[in-house]
């Protein structure tokens, strides 16, 4: 199992996800993602997103006034 890292902090909505999406793609099955970032939008759209492509998300946890970090792991 792989664990990826992606820091997307004072990226405006929607570059965290399409930039999940992106690394996403090029992992494999079990490993996981773990994303950083300060978009409030992002904090339904990631989950909802990583739900619908049929991923889990095994953490998720505020880490700051507004910053957030969520741990997808593939599906």
């Amino acid at each position: 199992m792989t664990i990826k890292k992606l820091d997307v902090v004072n990226q405006v909505c929607p570059f965290p996800l399409i930039e999940a999406k992106a690394v996403m793609a090029e992992m494999t099955k079990g490993d996981e993602l773990v994303i950083e970032f300060d978009c409030t939008q992002a904090t339904e759209a990631i989950p909802q997103w990583a739900a619908e492509e049929g991923h889990s998300v095994t953490d998720y946890q505020q880490v700051g006034d507004a910053s957030w970090s969520i741990t997808v792991m593939k599906g």
